[in-house]
């Protein structure tokens, strides 16, 4: 069947039809289609649903765990060690893994549910009109053309163009971002409206609130803006974080260095006369001397107790990469309400025609604040405030609930409970209000008129009717002020913009006493005769810890975006006050950055901090943008429409309050308090959790270097006895070290306290490699050191033993338990200079970190297992040591404490003499300098 004349048309410009023209189009009526016309369209357009995204199988996720140059030398050597009848050096190097595959696979197995939560958001159910008759169908069987019948608490289907409406608002939140329900009505709406502003159609996964409807549904399943929302969500990327780029480049650098030497030993063991066995086994200990099996498991743990640490400070990490990727930070992009802002509508200013304008101080739902005028507080409301608060309280279905005797929350509509909460705090007791003024009639809000009114028995007589609602409605029914003034409605509507400009929702209030009693109220009550008492302003205030968490991310050189779905006027204002731009900064809408190309939208996106009315592509597109300006950007947000930004985004932050169950999914991290200072907060953990991992490399590395020494030393130039080659450690006693001592020891790093200057330093820039000069520089002197010192040991204790008749064999175990303690002994001292890499362990606490000694206690106590225990000297080589031999190793090993000393006050000397620039100066964004340069 051939679709009638417009049936291809795009549901995104329906809107600026009328009625009957959108009817035509689709080529349909109010009485809806015929069964067979649906069944035709429902074969040519296909099921109203969202296509489910292809699920990673579990081989796959194993795979990507395994998938490492370092993970691919460990494998090879393990499986070349049990060919050669090493079978518990293999086991060993095997085992290491498993365990770092399992763990990593565990990790992702639940990742990748966000489109199957979008899916959810379309109901199963809708009530339509087919051959001219009401029937409920399942929602997957609707098609352009059905007219669609709504009402209070139904989730829309699909996109649908509003044929007529009463009374009827939808929560159109998590499509839009708009903070409270919108008002809809038939009118035709502008093309180019977005669509948060498209009033006169409903979308697919938004609920109705209020009211009933008749709809002609436009675009179904993929057409639809879920539909839209999801196309973004398969093509935002999965990017890799800084430290996975950063570890996978390490792994390829260290492969690299350590296959070239481990294939020069194999060489140079034939040229000194070694087996061919022999020298393989050579090589192979070397690779395993030099690969730091512990650190992926040091990587993981540490960011696991990044996670618990997260989540006592209301972050929920869903990804464990996440907790490293925050740190290194430089943009977040936040969404305004609920997360800058307290998510609760506050009255904060009042105007009233004899005497001017008044600012209410206070928020929350709580009815504490004060009443100002020219910055003074008043200590008696005047009369003519008092009178427009009962009238606004009065004229209003909302009440405010309270819990032990306290105010806690309201009920209705967020900005009617603003009104009641701001006639309590001039101290107006509203349910005595309600009882002294009984309410006998009323005309509901509509949205087609914009007003509600009420009808009340007077406490000393006679009735009122009382009358709030859009100020140019109502101003329009006013003719005079409370004193009997003629109004002046051109100063009234002045004074409204003002306050509209101030971010401001307005409404207007006014009052008249009927002449004669009404049992029934009307509009034409209202047609005139009415006396303003005022209006007041309201918006939602930011929250004061967001304002503090947003100075101190200014402060540690992250720079804040403001990106919201609310009106400009609204998000300058509290740009404003959260500091993000000053009273003359500008906003940029979402219109224009549509006519911004992507080549000129990275200056943008950098150079503004306030964005306004954006849409779903949008904030994919400044997301994208900054991005390609090399920043490493988080973004917040709780509502279908941030999904694809929240998946392209480095990290991505989910509202766990508010949020919807899609944007939790394409999250890495859920808010539990829905809160911008625990995003802070997450920073600053996520900065500690990079220091801690650096830590731990710089303490893991240069044992493994120098092992490596031992290995190329020997092989180098040490003899061949007995046929057998002289090793100062055998590839056994490696893996001890390297899996039990070292491990002991640098787990303790992760819990380790912040550094003094943690949230004063510019974001790490993402470019910036892991393995810095700093860290290579350290890594070398101490391997020198310990190889030296090891070394050393290994031969005065060998010749000593040898001297005194002791048996080869006998000799040889205990100059290798010499070397091994020696190497254990050089790690406890070493472990106390890196619990701060450049400053003195003072500044950070001796104790601030008692775990760091239960590591020393723990290892010092496997190590006399290692040097006693009988059953360890037979599966380790090891043998007894005399209490002379550990003084001895004990006192080489303490050389690294001064030898660092020395080393960090050279550092920080060199550092000093560095201009700002040399030394990289902070990492600021472009746009964050126009308000808080003055902090960097």
């Amino acid at each position: 069947m051939t679709a009638p004349v417009g049936i291809e048309k795009k549901a995104a410009s329906y809107h600026d039809l009328t009625v009957e023209a959108a009817l035509a189009a689709l080529g349909s009526s109010e009485s809806g289609l015929l069964s067979t016309e649906a069944a035709a369209r429902l074969a040519s357009h296909g099921p109203n649903v969202l296509p489910r995204a292809g699920r990673e199988g579990p081989l796959k996720l194993i795979w990507r765990q395994i998938k490492s140059p370092l993970i691919y030398v460990l494998i090879a050597s393990a499986v070349v060690a049990v060919a050669l009848g090493k079978v518990t050096d293999g086991a060993v190097v095997l085992g290491v893994v498993v365990l770092n595959t399992l763990i990593g696979f565990l990790q992702e197995y639940r990742a990748g549910k966000a489109i199957d939560a979008l899916i959810e958001m379309v109901p199963e159910n809708a009530t339509v009109l087919r051959d001219g008759s009401k029937t409920v169908i399942s929602a997957d069987k609707l098609v352009p053309g059905d007219v669609v019948l709504l009402a209070s608490g139904d989730k829309v289907p699909a996109d649908m163009r509003l044929l007529s409406v009463k009374n009827l608002h939808a929560d159109e939140a998590p499509l839009t971002g708009e903070s409270v329900p919108v008002s809809k009505h038939v009118d035709v709406v502008p093309t180019d409206s977005a669509v948060a502003d498209r009033r006169s159609m409903v979308h697919g996964g938004t609920l109705i609130t209020a009211g009933t409807a008749m709809a002609l549904v436009v675009a179904t399943g993929q057409s639809t803006e879920l539909g839209r929302i999801s196309s973004m969500l398969r093509e935002a990327a999965e990017l890799e974080t800084p430290l996975t780029r950063s570890m996978a480049r390490v792994a390829g650098t260290l492969t690299l260095a350590i296959g070239a030497v481990a294939a020069a030993i194999v060489l140079i063991a034939k040229l000194r006369g070694y087996s061919a066995v022999e020298a393989l086994l050579a090589g192979i200990s070397l690779a395993v001397a030099a690969i730091p099996e512990g650190l992926p498991a040091i990587i993981t743990i540490a960011l696991a107790i990044g996670v618990q640490r997260m989540a006592r400070r209301r972050a929920v990490i869903r990804k464990l990469p996440a907790v490293e990727t925050l740190g290194s930070t430089g943009v977040i992009c936040s969404d305004k309400t609920g997360t800058l802002t307290r998510n609760e509508m506050t009255v904060q200013g009042l105007w009233t025609p004899t005497s001017g304008f008044y600012e209410v101080t206070g928020v929350g739902y709580a009815p504490v604040g004060e009443l100002k005028r020219g910055g003074e507080v008043l200590r008696e409301p005047p009369a003519e405030v008092t009178e427009l608060l009962r009238a606004a309280a009065l004229c209003n279905d909302a009440r405010l609930l309270r819990r032990e005797g306290k105010a806690c929350s309201t009920t209705g509509d967020p900005t009617e409970g603003a009104l009641v909460v701001a006639a309590e705090k001039i101290g107006l007791d509203t349910e005595a209000l309600r009882r002294d003024y009984p309410r006998r009639d009323a005309i509901p809000f509509e949205s087609e008129h914009k007003y509600m009114a009420t009808l009340h028995e007077h406490p000393s007589g006679g009735q009122v009717i009382l009358l709030k609602g859009a100020p140019e409605v109502v101003i329009g029914r006013c003719d005079r002020h409370a004193d009997g003034a003629p109004l002046d409605r051109a100063q009234v509507l002045s004074r409204v913009e003002t306050m509209a400009s101030n971010g401001m929702r307005v409404l207007a209030v006014a009052q008249r006493v009927p002449e004669e009693s009404i049992d029934d109220l009307l509009d034409r009550h209202l047609e005139g005769g009415l006396v303003l008492l005022g209006l007041e302003g309201m918006i939602d205030p930011p929250r004061p810890e967001a304002i503090e968490a947003v100075k101190a991310c200014q402060h540690a050189g992250i720079a804040v975006k403001m990106i919201t779905g609310d009106h400009h006027a609204t998000a300058k204002a509290i740009g404003v006050d959260l500091g993000l731009v000053g009273e003359d900064g500008a906003v940029v809408t979402g219109h224009e950055l549509s006519s911004i190309p992507d080549n000129k939208l990275v200056e943008v996106a950098r150079r503004s901090n306030v964005f306004a009315r954006v849409a779903p592509e949008h904030k994919l597109r400044l997301v994208k943008a900054l991005q390609a300006s090399g920043e490493v950007v988080a973004m917040t947000g709780d509502g279908v429409n941030d999904a694809p930004a929240l998946k392209q985004a480095n990290i991505g932050v989910a509202m766990g309050i508010t949020g919807t169950a899609v944007s939790k999914e394409a999250a890495d991290i859920v808010l539990t308090d829905d809160n911008f200072a625990s995003i802070h907060a997450a920073v600053e953990e996520g900065r500690r959790v990079y220091d801690n991992l650096i830590k731990a490399l710089a303490f893991v590395l240069p044992t493994n270097l120098g092992e490596a020494l031992f290995i190329l030393i020997a092989v180098m130039f040490f003899p061949i006895v007995n046929g057998q080659p002289l090793l100062p450690i055998e590839p056994v006693q490696i893996l001890w070290i390297n899996l039990v001592a070292t491990v002991t020891l640098s787990l303790p790093l992760a819990f380790e306290a912040k550094e003094p200057n943690l949230m004063s330093r510019p974001p790490r820039r993402p470019e910036e490699p892991i393995l810095s000069g700093f860290v290579l520089f350290r890594t070398a002197l101490v391997a020198l050191l310990m190889a030296a010192g090891g070394v050393g040991l290994f031969l005065v204790e060998y010749y000593q033993q040898l001297g005194a008749g002791a048996p080869i064999d006998l000799a040889l175990r205990e100059a290798q338990t010499i070397a091994v303690t020696t190497v254990v002994l050089f790690q406890v001292f070493y472990l106390i200079n890196c619990r701060s890499l450049r400053g003195s362990v003072l500044k950070i606490g001796l104790f601030s970190n008692p775990l760091v000694y239960v590591g020393i206690v723990a290892l010092v106590l496997l190590q006399i297992g290692f040097v006693y225990l009988p059953f360890m000297n037979t599966l380790f080589g090891s043998a007894p040591l005399g209490v002379q031999d550990w003084v001895k190793s004990a006192l080489v090993a303490m050389t690294v404490m001064p030898v660092i000393g020395l080393e960090k006050w050279w550092q920080r000397r060199r550092s000093s003499r560095k201009t700002p620039g040399e030394s990289g100066g902070p990492h600021v964004p472009l746009g964050q300098g126009q308000v808080h340069a003055h902090q960097h």
